[in-house]
C-alpha cells in the first residue's frame, strides 16, 4: 500500500513539474499533443486528426469520374499478402491501371468518401505547386533564391538557400526532425498555432546543395514563398491549379495553425483514396491531365530522378528528387510520395499503375532509405498485372 501511494505521490509531481515547464516555456501546444496521443492511446496522431485542426478547403469543382475496369476486383489478395496488408491497420487501397480502377478495399468504417490526411505526401503536392509557379514565370526558376520571397533569407549565409535547396532536402538548415520529442519541429507544427514564426526561427548551419537530410520545415519554407510569389492562399492556389483541373470529387480540406492561419504544408491535406490517385496519375503522364498540360513536362522529369545529393556518410543519394522517394525495384523506376502512417501514392510508368494505400501505421523495417511494407503494396499491384 505504502508503495502505491508512493509510486501516486510520484506521479502527481511528475505532473506538476510537467505542468510548470509547460507554462514556463510557453509550450502550450503540448496540452494539445497529449490530449490527442497518449491521452487516447496514441504514440503519434491519428489519420482522422483533422478534425481537431481549423481548415481550408481546396475547392473541387466538376468531378471527372475514374474509370472502372472489366476486371475491377476480380483479383483476390492471396490470405498470406492479406493477413500482412492487415498488420499494418490499412483504411484504404486501390489499384488504378491504364486511368481504370482495377482493385478497390476500404477497412473498419471507412470508404472512397472518406476523408484523412496526407501526413508528408503533402510535400510531394506542394512540389507539383512549385512547378506550376515557376510556369506562370512566378517563380524564375528552382535556382532562384528563397530571399527573393522571405526577407530572413536575403542576408548574410541564409541568401545562399535556393528553392532548390527546399525540394530536394539540402537547405542546410538546422530542422530538428525527431518524431518521438515533443519540443521538435514536427510535433511543435502540427500542434502548435503560429507555424510561421516557428519556421523561420530556424537557421542555415551548414552549406546549401551539398548533403541530403529530410526536414518538414523545408516544405513549410516552399509554402511561404509560393504564397508570396502567387499572392494566394496555398490552399487556394492549389484548387486553381490542380484540384479543379483534375477533377477531384470532393473539396479537400488542409490543416492550419490556427483559425484563417496558415498550411501546414508539410503535412495534413485531407481527402480520399480516389482523389489522392489523381496526383500520381498526374505525374504518370509527365504533368498532363487528360491532354492538358497542367504542369510543364520537363519540371516533372527532374523531379523523379536523383537529386546529386550525399548522404550523412558521404555517399550519393538515389532515393529523392524534388520531394518525391524514388526506388528502382525489380526492373521498374518507381517515384512515390508517403506519410508517416504509410500513406502511400505510388507510380509506376512502365506498368502505368498507380497505387494509393492509407492506414494508420506503417513497417518500422527498412530496405534502404523506404520502409518495408511500400514494398507489399507495388508486389500485391505488379501481381494483378
Amino acid at each position: 500500500m505504502k508503495i502505491i501511494k508512493w509510486i501516486g505521490k510520484f506521479l502527481l509531481g511528475l505532473l506538476l513539474v510537467l505542468n510548470v515547464f509547460i507554462l514556463v516555456s510557453g509550450n502550450l501546444y503540448i496540452y494539445k499533443a497529449v490530449s490527442n496521443t497518449l491521452l487516447k492511446g496514441r504514440l503519434g496522431p491519428s489519420p482522422d486528426e483533422y478534425a481537431i485542426f481549423s481548415n481550408r478547403e481546396i475547392k473541387a469543382s466538376v468531378e471527372q469520374k475514374w474509370s472502372i475496369a472489366k476486371n475491377y476486383n476480380k483479383y483476390k489478395i492471396p490470405a498470406d499478402i492479406k493477413t500482412q496488408f492487415e498488420t499494418y491497420k490499412p483504411i484504404a487501397f486501390l489499384v488504378i491501371k491504364n486511368d481504370s480502377i482495377q482493385y478497390e478495399e476500404y477497412w473498419d468504417t471507412y470508404s472512397e468518401h472518406s476523408i484523412t490526411s496526407s501526413f508528408s505526401m503533402a510535400k510531394s503536392f506542394v512540389s507539383i505547386l512549385v512547378g506550376c509557379a515557376i510556369d506562370e514565370g512566378k517563380i524564375k526558376s528552382v535556382d532562384q533564391a528563397i530571399g527573393d520571397f522571405i526577407p530572413q533569407y536575403n542576408e548574410g549565409e541564409n541568401k545562399k538557400v535556393t528553392i532548390k535547396h527546399l525540394l530536394n532536402m539540402s537547405s542546410g538548415i538546422n530542422f530538428d526532425e525527431d518524431y518521438i520529442n515533443p519540443l521538435a519541429y514536427p510535433a511543435r507544427g502540427l500542434y502548435g498555432d503560429d507555424i510561421t514564426k516557428l519556421t523561420l526561427s530556424y537557421k542555415p548551419t551548414s552549406e546549401p546543395g551539398k548533403k541530403f537530410e529530410y526536414l518538414s520545415g523545408n516544405t513549410e519554407l516552399l509554402a511561404f514563398v509560393l504564397e508570396k510569389a502567387t499572392g494566394k492562399k496555398l490552399s487556394d492556389y492549389a484548387s486553381e491549379k490542380l484540384w479543379q483541373p483534375m477533377g477531384a470529387s470532393s473539396n479537400a480540406l488542409w490543416s492550419l495553425d490556427h483559425e484563417n492561419g496558415t498550411e501546414k504544408a508539410y503535412c495534413c491535406i485531407n481527402s480520399n483514396a480516389r482523389d489522392f490517385a489523381r496526383f500520381g496519375k498526374l505525374y504518370l503522364d509527365s504533368g498532363r491531365w487528360n491532354g492538358k498540360q497542367l504542369v510543364n513536362e520537363q519540371y516533372v522529369l527532374n523531379s523523379i530522378v536523383p537529386a546529386d545529393l550525399t548522404n550523412k556518410e558521404g555517399n550519393n543519394i538515389d532515393h529523392y528528387g524534388y520531394s518525391w522517394w524514388l526506388i528502382n525495384y525489380k526492373g521498374h523506376q518507381i517515384f512515390y510520395a508517403r506519410g508517416i502512417l504509410g500513406q502511400y501514392v505510388i507510380s509506376i510508368p512502365d506498368k502505368n499503375l498507380v497505387i494509393v494505400r492509407l492506414g494508420h501505421k506503417r513497417s518500422k523495417e527498412k530496405m534502404g532509405e523506404h520502409p518495408k511494407d511500400v514494398y507489399l503494396y507495388i508486389d500485391a499491384a505488379l501481381n494483378m498485372n
